[in-house]
């Protein structure tokens, strides 16, 4: 079941995140305006709302330990809300590290981000889209700034600067050098020679904390901490550098190609044929239990069908999708040709795009013409209170006069702080289920372009988010992209004629 079908099945439940700036303020932004437009949207999705969250007048700058923060992320995670409407992305968060961070963590729990403003919906396919370039984007940044950080390190290291960084265990930052730590490097050598003679990590640990040892941070050996020491070649004088590559979080990280690691010579703490007898054990033990390798996931898997109906698996002994009740095959490398090769039919012709939705930017046009006309007659609206308040200050009105010209006023002011949130509720839906031939040729292009460059994990998740199906046939391939609305949304008659259209071509 599609996360859409099953949101709609399940009747999705979504927080309202308010944080408005000074500057919204004194546009007339109230968090109450900001409020009544969430709701709205809301509504014309057929969604509850579960949740109001409040930081009026709290800095953007860093929101990730505020209490309405956390009270947030804590029923997202346990599945309270599966979704967070805000004004825009700047409301979320200013802080470009924290809104990758929240993407991240909404993603894992599988819950969807609205930003009403750039009109970003994870719930439809173009939103999904949007943020896994966003996602592709940040990690190409991370990538390029890793490289560039890890080139320095190397640089410095040879001109003997100061590599940065804490300290291997058994070692110590000293006069801008790494050194033998006096303390720990006794218990380093210790641990080699335990390892050496009873060849079992767990041993070694249990000896080392009855003899009274503990770890840099006062903690007990563990297995896992000898095992660690025990690989690190910095104790017998090769200090490695380079050969880590982060996941995308704080804490998850893979080891890059032996080609890319560099060494710089540091004092050893124990002798080189000690060091390499306790790995030598170590492969030998590792080889001995080694378990099979997790079978990838393949890019197209659970997507790609035959075109008898069935699904279409990758066996061990072959490198091609096959289809088990007919015998249906296509190479794994040829289907990936083709699919980038549709995306490179769609994503770079603009007349194919352009034209289909240009009846929905016309839709849009008409909706942001009357919201003009709104917000005009508000302002008037709050101009004209203020005038007669000060008549009525000045004593040019008198009690009764004041009240004539006042109670309308209000009246009006009331109905329009329902009308122009609804309106722009409405316009929000129009551009989420719409989003622009020109933003959609700008990311996906780029997307087009660097798809060689990303990693299967990256491939993957952007064939999740804009693809519905691949049908295999003994001739051809028909791929079906997702980025239209869903038909389950209510749409405008030239909305649906252009979904209707879409769904033809593609």
């Amino acid at each position: 079941m599609k996360k859409a079908e099953r949101d709609e099945k399940a009747g999705k439940s979504v927080g309202i995140w308010i944080r408005v700036s000074t500057e919204d303020q004194a546009k007339g932004e109230s968090p109450e305006h900001h409020e009544r437009r969430a709701r709205f949207y809301a509504d014309s999705k057929g969604w509850a709302v579960r949740e109001v969250y409040h930081l009026e007048g709290v800095s953007g700058k860093s929101v990730f330990d505020h209490p309405e923060t956390k009270r947030m992320l804590a029923d997202m995670k346990r599945g309270h809300i599966t979704g967070l409407i805000f004004s825009k992305l700047a409301r979320l968060a200013r802080n470009t590290r924290e809104l990758l961070d929240f993407a991240d963590l909404f993603r894992e729990a599988d819950a969807d981000l609205i930003s009403l403003q750039e009109s970003i919906d994870t719930s439809t396919p173009a939103g999904r889209l949007f943020y896994t370039m966003i996602a592709a984007m940040a990690q190409w940044e991370r990538e390029e700034i890793a490289e560039r950080v890890a080139v320095s390190v190397t640089v410095r290291a040879k001109l003997g600067k100061p590599l940065g960084g804490q300290a291997p265990f058994g070692y110590q930052w000293l006069n801008r050098a790494l050194v033998p730590h006096p303390d720990e490097a006794p218990v380093y050598r210790r641990m080699c020679e335990l390892f050496a003679e009873h060849k079992r990590k767990k041993t070694v640990a249990r000896l080392l904390n009855e003899a009274g040892f503990r770890t840099r941070n006062g903690s007990l050996w563990s297995d896992t901490s000898v095992l660690r020491l025990l690989q690190d070649p910095t104790g017998k004088g090769r200090h490695r550098l380079n050969y880590t590559r982060s996941r995308g979080n704080r804490k998850a990280w893979d080891f890059k190609p032996e080609s890319e690691w560099e060494y710089v010579d540091v004092e050893a703490v124990v002798a080189a044929d000690l060091w390499d007898r306790c790995n030598a054990i170590l492969n030998e033990q590792k080889g001995a239990h080694k378990r099979p390798a997790r079978r990838a996931v393949q890019l197209f898997a659970g997507i790609a069908f035959c075109e008898c109906g069935q699904k279409m698996y990758v066996p061990s002994n072959t490198p091609k999708y096959v289809c088990y009740k007919c015998r249906n095959k296509i190479p794994v490398d040829d289907l990936e040709a083709v699919y980038v090769d549709e995306l490179k039919g769609v994503f770079l012709s603009k007349s194919r795009l352009e034209e289909e939705l240009k009846r929905s930017d016309e839709a849009i046009s008409e909706k942001e013409g009357l919201l003009k006309v709104k917000l005009q007659e508000r302002e008037k609206n709050r101009q004209e209170i203020d005038r007669v308040y000060r008549l009525y200050v000045d004593e040019k009105l008198n009690g009764d006069q004041f009240a004539d010209f006042y109670r309308p006023l209000e009246e009006r002011k009331k109905q329009l702080e329902d009308e122009v949130p609804r309106l722009q509720a409405e316009l929000d839906v129009l551009k989420i289920n719409g989003v622009s031939a020109d933003e959609v040729l700008a990311e996906a292009t780029d997307l087009y372009s660097r798809w060689p460059t990303f990693e299967r994990e990256l491939k993957r998740r952007v064939v999740e988010s804009i693809t519905d199906k691949i049908v295999v046939g003994r001739d051809e391939v028909s791929i079906h992209l997702a980025h239209i609305p869903s038909s389950r949304e209510e749409l405008t008659e030239k909305q649906r004629n252009f979904r209707d259209s879409w769904r033809r071509r593609a």
